[in-house]
Protein backbone atom coordinates (compact mmCIF):
# COMPACT_ATOMS: atom_id res chain seq x y z
CA UNK A 1 0.00 0.00 0.00
CA UNK A 2 2.85 2.39 0.85
CA UNK A 3 4.61 1.63 -2.43
CA UNK A 4 1.37 2.13 -4.35
CA UNK A 5 0.75 5.46 -2.63
CA UNK A 6 4.34 6.55 -3.33
CA UNK A 7 3.97 5.61 -6.99
CA UNK A 8 0.73 7.54 -7.28
CA UNK A 9 2.29 10.65 -5.71
CA UNK A 10 5.28 10.41 -8.08
CA UNK A 11 2.97 10.26 -11.11
CA UNK A 12 0.97 13.18 -9.78
CA UNK A 13 4.19 15.15 -9.33
CA UNK A 14 5.35 14.27 -12.84
CA UNK A 15 2.06 15.56 -14.26
CA UNK A 16 2.29 18.82 -12.29
CA UNK A 17 5.92 19.40 -13.32
CA UNK A 18 4.98 18.74 -16.94
CA UNK A 19 2.05 21.15 -16.69
CA UNK A 20 4.36 23.89 -15.39
CA UNK A 21 6.61 23.46 -18.42
CA UNK A 22 3.68 23.42 -20.85
CA UNK A 23 1.94 26.44 -19.31
CA UNK A 24 5.22 28.39 -19.22
CA UNK A 25 5.98 27.56 -22.85
CA UNK A 26 2.52 27.81 -24.46
CA UNK A 27 0.44 29.78 -21.99
CA UNK A 28 -2.45 28.35 -19.99
CA UNK A 29 -5.24 29.14 -22.45
CA UNK A 30 -3.36 27.77 -25.47
CA UNK A 31 -2.45 24.55 -23.66
CA UNK A 32 -4.53 21.39 -23.82
CA UNK A 33 -4.79 18.47 -21.45
CA UNK A 34 -3.29 16.30 -24.20
CA UNK A 35 -0.24 18.61 -24.29
CA UNK A 36 0.33 18.05 -20.57
CA UNK A 37 -0.14 14.28 -20.87
CA UNK A 38 2.34 14.14 -23.77
CA UNK A 39 4.90 16.23 -21.88
CA UNK A 40 4.50 14.01 -18.82
CA UNK A 41 4.71 10.81 -20.88
CA UNK A 42 1.42 9.46 -19.54
CA UNK A 43 -1.85 8.40 -21.10
CA UNK A 44 -4.39 11.15 -21.66
CA UNK A 45 -6.91 9.40 -19.41
CA UNK A 46 -4.45 9.03 -16.54
CA UNK A 47 -4.31 12.78 -16.06
CA UNK A 48 -8.04 12.77 -15.32
CA UNK A 49 -7.42 10.18 -12.62
CA UNK A 50 -5.56 12.86 -10.65
CA UNK A 51 -7.17 16.10 -11.85
CA UNK A 52 -10.65 16.86 -13.06
CA UNK A 53 -9.58 19.58 -15.49
CA UNK A 54 -6.79 21.80 -16.76
CA UNK A 55 -8.06 24.49 -14.39
CA UNK A 56 -7.60 22.20 -11.40
CA UNK A 57 -4.04 21.49 -12.51
CA UNK A 58 -3.27 25.23 -12.57
CA UNK A 59 -4.96 25.78 -9.22
CA UNK A 60 -2.97 22.92 -7.68
CA UNK A 61 0.31 24.34 -8.99
CA UNK A 62 -0.49 27.70 -7.43
CA UNK A 63 -1.76 26.28 -4.13
CA UNK A 64 1.23 24.00 -3.55
CA UNK A 65 3.92 26.44 -4.67
CA UNK A 66 2.37 29.28 -2.67
CA UNK A 67 2.07 27.08 0.42
CA UNK A 68 5.81 26.31 0.21
CA UNK A 69 6.61 30.01 -0.17
CA UNK A 70 4.42 31.05 2.75
CA UNK A 71 5.89 28.31 4.92
CA UNK A 72 9.42 29.57 4.30
CA UNK A 73 8.45 33.18 4.92
CA UNK A 74 6.74 32.12 8.15
CA UNK A 75 10.00 30.49 9.24
CA UNK A 76 11.86 33.73 8.57
CA UNK A 77 9.30 35.72 10.50
CA UNK A 78 9.52 33.39 13.50
CA UNK A 79 13.30 33.66 13.71
CA UNK A 80 15.10 35.95 16.17
CA UNK A 81 17.04 37.64 13.40
CA UNK A 82 17.05 41.45 13.14
CA UNK A 83 14.33 42.89 10.90
CA UNK A 84 16.80 43.88 8.19
CA UNK A 85 18.12 40.32 8.01
CA UNK A 86 14.59 38.97 7.82
CA UNK A 87 13.79 41.29 4.92
CA UNK A 88 16.98 40.19 3.19
CA UNK A 89 16.01 36.53 3.56
CA UNK A 90 12.50 37.17 2.24
CA UNK A 91 13.90 39.06 -0.76
CA UNK A 92 16.43 36.28 -1.38
CA UNK A 93 13.70 33.65 -1.33
CA UNK A 94 11.40 35.53 -3.69
CA UNK A 95 14.00 36.78 -6.16
CA UNK A 96 15.98 33.53 -5.99
CA UNK A 97 12.93 31.61 -7.15
CA UNK A 98 13.64 32.94 -10.64
CA UNK A 99 16.97 31.11 -10.76
CA UNK A 100 15.65 27.94 -9.13
CA UNK A 101 12.23 27.58 -10.78
CA UNK A 102 11.84 30.06 -13.65
CA UNK A 103 8.92 28.20 -15.24
CA UNK A 104 6.98 28.26 -11.98
CA UNK A 105 7.55 32.02 -11.72
CA UNK A 106 6.40 32.47 -15.33
CA UNK A 107 3.19 30.57 -14.63
CA UNK A 108 2.41 32.45 -11.41
CA UNK A 109 3.15 35.89 -12.90
CA UNK A 110 1.43 35.34 -16.25
CA UNK A 111 -1.39 32.96 -15.42
CA UNK A 112 -2.18 33.61 -11.74
CA UNK A 113 -1.27 37.17 -10.75
CA UNK A 114 -2.65 38.65 -13.98
CA UNK A 115 -5.66 36.42 -14.48
CA UNK A 116 -9.27 37.70 -14.44
CA UNK A 117 -9.84 35.46 -11.40
CA UNK A 118 -7.13 37.19 -9.37
CA UNK A 119 -9.72 38.63 -6.95
CA UNK A 120 -10.67 35.10 -5.95
CA UNK A 121 -7.08 34.48 -4.83
CA UNK A 122 -6.33 37.91 -3.41
CA UNK A 123 -6.35 36.60 0.17
CA UNK A 124 -3.46 34.25 -0.61
CA UNK A 125 -1.60 36.61 -2.91
CA UNK A 126 -1.30 39.36 -0.29
CA UNK A 127 0.03 37.10 2.49
CA UNK A 128 3.72 37.69 1.60
CA UNK A 129 3.05 41.45 1.70
CA UNK A 130 1.38 41.11 5.09
CA UNK A 131 4.38 39.16 6.41
CA UNK A 132 6.76 41.87 5.18
CA UNK A 133 4.57 44.51 6.82
CA UNK A 134 4.72 42.63 10.13
CA UNK A 135 8.51 42.29 9.90
CA UNK A 136 8.82 46.04 9.35
CA UNK A 137 6.38 46.84 12.17
CA UNK A 138 8.29 44.53 14.54
CA UNK A 139 11.52 46.26 13.52
CA UNK A 140 9.92 49.56 14.49
CA UNK A 141 8.77 48.19 17.86
CA UNK A 142 12.30 46.95 18.61
CA UNK A 143 13.82 50.29 17.66
CA UNK A 144 15.67 48.88 14.64
CA UNK A 145 13.60 50.92 12.18
CA UNK A 146 12.29 54.46 12.40
CA UNK A 147 8.81 54.77 13.79
CA UNK A 148 7.66 57.72 11.68
CA UNK A 149 6.39 55.83 8.62
CA UNK A 150 3.51 53.48 7.89
CA UNK A 151 4.72 49.85 7.85
CA UNK A 152 1.78 48.86 5.66
CA UNK A 153 2.79 51.25 2.89
CA UNK A 154 6.47 50.36 3.33
CA UNK A 155 5.65 46.66 2.95
CA UNK A 156 3.72 47.30 -0.25
CA UNK A 157 6.63 49.30 -1.69
CA UNK A 158 9.19 46.65 -0.70
CA UNK A 159 7.16 43.80 -2.18
CA UNK A 160 6.35 45.91 -5.23
CA UNK A 161 10.05 46.17 -6.00
CA UNK A 162 10.38 42.39 -5.85
CA UNK A 163 7.29 41.87 -8.00
CA UNK A 164 8.53 44.30 -10.65
CA UNK A 165 11.89 42.51 -10.86
CA UNK A 166 10.21 39.12 -11.27
CA UNK A 167 7.84 40.52 -13.92
CA UNK A 168 10.80 42.09 -15.71
CA UNK A 169 12.56 38.74 -15.95
CA UNK A 170 9.40 36.95 -17.08
CA UNK A 171 8.77 39.54 -19.80
CA UNK A 172 12.42 39.64 -20.87
CA UNK A 173 12.86 43.28 -19.92
CA UNK A 174 15.72 42.69 -17.46
CA UNK A 175 18.93 40.74 -18.19
CA UNK A 176 18.70 37.17 -16.93
CA UNK A 177 22.08 36.75 -15.24
CA UNK A 178 23.18 35.56 -11.80
CA UNK A 179 24.93 38.86 -11.06
CA UNK A 180 21.78 40.82 -11.92
CA UNK A 181 19.67 38.64 -9.61
CA UNK A 182 22.18 39.01 -6.76
CA UNK A 183 22.53 42.74 -7.40
CA UNK A 184 18.76 43.24 -7.37
CA UNK A 185 18.46 41.57 -3.99
CA UNK A 186 21.32 43.58 -2.52
CA UNK A 187 20.10 46.91 -3.93
CA UNK A 188 16.50 46.35 -2.84
CA UNK A 189 17.45 45.61 0.76
CA UNK A 190 20.15 48.30 0.97
CA UNK A 191 18.03 51.09 -0.51
CA UNK A 192 14.88 50.38 1.45
CA UNK A 193 16.54 49.58 4.75
CA UNK A 194 18.73 52.68 4.55
CA UNK A 195 15.50 54.65 4.72
CA UNK A 196 13.95 52.39 7.37
CA UNK A 197 16.83 52.49 9.84
CA UNK A 198 16.42 54.31 13.13
CA UNK A 199 18.86 57.25 13.62
CA UNK A 200 21.05 55.28 16.05
CA UNK A 201 21.32 52.41 13.58
CA UNK A 202 22.20 54.82 10.76
CA UNK A 203 24.94 56.32 12.91
CA UNK A 204 26.31 52.86 13.65
CA UNK A 205 26.41 51.99 9.95
CA UNK A 206 28.19 55.26 9.17
CA UNK A 207 30.84 54.52 11.82
CA UNK A 208 31.31 51.00 10.47
CA UNK A 209 31.82 52.42 6.98
CA UNK A 210 34.61 54.68 8.31
CA UNK A 211 36.54 51.77 9.81
CA UNK A 212 39.33 50.66 7.40
CA UNK A 213 38.99 47.09 6.13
Amino acid sequence: MVERATGAEEKRRIILDAAVRVFARRGFHASRVSDIAKEAGVAHGLLYHYFSSKDEVLETIFREEWADLLGEIDGVERSDAPARDQLQRVAARLLGSWRRHPDVVRVIVREIARSPEVQERIGELVKPIEAIQRIIANGQERGEFRGDFDPRLAGILFYGGIEEMLSGWVLGQIPDRDDVVAGAERMLVDVFCAGFLAPAEQLGEARDADIPA
